[in-house]
């Protein structure tokens, strides 16, 4: 079954909605109001733990199965799945055997905007160049007064109840997982691979099936222009993959030759005399200053370089420097929540793996007091090791990952800062502070998701703000 004939047929099907979060809350309304003949919600916690939402939803006819068993009978003619329940879960296979149709809330937002999709995936960096294209883009459409820009996936909200009112002329601008990407079927208008590194191996069996997930952004026929880092091993070989346009970036090369191959489809990006650049196979034109970009890190200057190299023929230079000047980051990410006896404390609590650490403390011109660790999604912590070694003044480790952590410092064979463990992430805050003199920075960059302690990512940066604006 493809998508065209689901909606031709929802009237005479029924549907299971797996889990009840954030995007499959309006999905089931979306349903119903289409016609669906049945809905049936599997989710582990019971319609009162899941809210007001899911009694009123229960009240006008909509079945929940709830309990641990929730996902072990699915009858149902198509199965919507939320991005962190595997399709080899349960009795999805099962049904999947009696002909069952499986999809997604994204799937079918693909199927049906009529608005160009620009997405965006990769282990680090989805969510600052997803942010810095929704806002390039919506200020050049600005000045033309025609489109409006769609932010959703990962960030933002929900996008199937605003399909109806979309237009070709609108952007939808979406940051995809692994997760949401791993059943996709469809590649949006234009995509940005910002890098690949090992991510999320505790719920990928190995590191080629997640990079098989990641690669279905660029595998369907829809795309018509590829970005992605020509650092980056991997992302340079999906990029020789591709038969259409590809638009590699660089911060370590201006060799707009080598980054092009002569291949008049390939074009490149890249920084050059503090200037990024780009090239279209005959001419380089000076697209930003780097000066003028307001975020830290080199990584942002790559950021930048993905985000304008998308809106190729889409945004013009005073909208790209505008928002350059003006965007100061987005939240968790190497925010500056305040200082303290001259120390200078930062949240990025968005560092959920190695790689983004390491870029958290490049971007850093003095070594930072870095307080690290958490859940554990079974990824390599070798470079990680290096990485502090070189950058860091001081560790303050905690979480289920802290003595992989410390081991990784200690098997460098490098000359190791000082490592602290703390069982408890509030005292693991107080030993920076105990730690910190007048001008050093304490740095939360954890290198590791944050299950083991909290909810996620922004649960714990928000409790890193609060332990610190209440210090006294």
């Amino acid at each position: 079954m493809r998508h065209e004939e689901f909606l031709e047929k929802i009237r005479f099907l029924t549907c299971a909605v797996l889990g009840f979060g954030v995007s499959n809350r309006p999905l089931v309304r979306f349903l119903m109001e289409l016609g669906a003949k049945s809905i049936t919600v599997h989710d582990k916690k019971s319609v009162e733990e899941l809210g007001g939402e899911a009694e009123a939803l229960a009240s006008e006819g909509v079945g929940f199965v709830t309990g641990e068993s929730y996902l072990d009978a699915i009858d149902a003619d198509v199965i919507f799945r939320s991005p962190g329940i595997r399709a080899d879960k349960g009795g999805i296979p099962e049904a999947l055997a009696r002909g069952a149709f499986l999809t997604s809330e994204m799937e079918l937002f693909f199927a049906m905007t009529p608005a160009r999709i620009i997405a965006v995936t990769g282990s680090d960096g989805k969510t600052t160049t997803t942010t810095l294209i929704s806002k390039i883009l919506a200020a050049s459409l600005a000045k033309s007064g025609e489109g409006r820009v769609y932010v959703g996936g990962n960030i933002g909200e929900p996008l199937l109840p605003y399909v109806r009112e979309m237009t070709a002329k609108d952007f939808a601008v979406v940051e995809l997982s692994s997760f949401q990407l791993m059943t996709m079927k469809q590649s949006p208008w234009r995509a940005v691979i910002t890098n690949l590194s090992p991510n999320h191996l505790d719920w990928h069996t190995d590191m080629e099936e997640y990079i098989e997930a990641k690669r279905n952004i660029c595998s369907h026929s829809e795309i018509t222009l590829l970005v992605t880092n020509a650092e980056n091993d991997v992302t340079a070989r999906l990029a020789a993959e591709q038969e259409g346009c590809v638009t590699l970036f660089s911060s370590k090369t201006d060799d707009k030759e080598r980054l092009t191959e002569g291949d008049p489809k390939r074009h490149a990006i890249y920084e050059k005399d503090g200037k990024i650049c780009f090239f279209d196979g005959k001419d380089e034109r000076e697209i930003l200053k780097t000066a003028d970009i307001r975020l830290l890190g080199r990584h942002n200057v790559e950021n930048y370089m993905a985000a304008i190299a998308v809106l190729e023929g889409l945004a013009d230079a005073e909208s790209i420097r505008e928002i350059a000047t003006s965007f100061g980051g987005v939240e968790h990410r190497l925010e500056f929540v305040r200082e303290l006896d001259g120390v200078r404390y930062i949240n990025s609590s968005i560092d959920s793996s190695p790689s983004r650490t390491a870029a958290a403390l490049s971007a850093l011109t003095e070594k930072p007091i870095v307080l690290c660790g958490g859940y554990d999604k079974h990824i390599p912590f070798e470079p990680l090791g290096v990485a502090l070694c070189e950058r860091a003044k001081a560790v303050v480790l905690t979480g289920a990952t802290a003595p992989k952590i410390a081991d990784a410092i200690a098997n460098t064979g490098m000359d190791a800062p000082p490592v602290y463990l703390e069982s408890d992430f509030g005292e693991a805050v107080y030993r920076c502070r105990a730690l910190a003199a007048s001008g050093d920075i304490v740095l939360l960059s954890p290198a590791c998701a944050s299950f083991d302690a909290f909810e996620n990512f922004m649960a714990r940066g928000k409790y890193f703000k609060k332990i610190v604006t209440e210090m006294e």
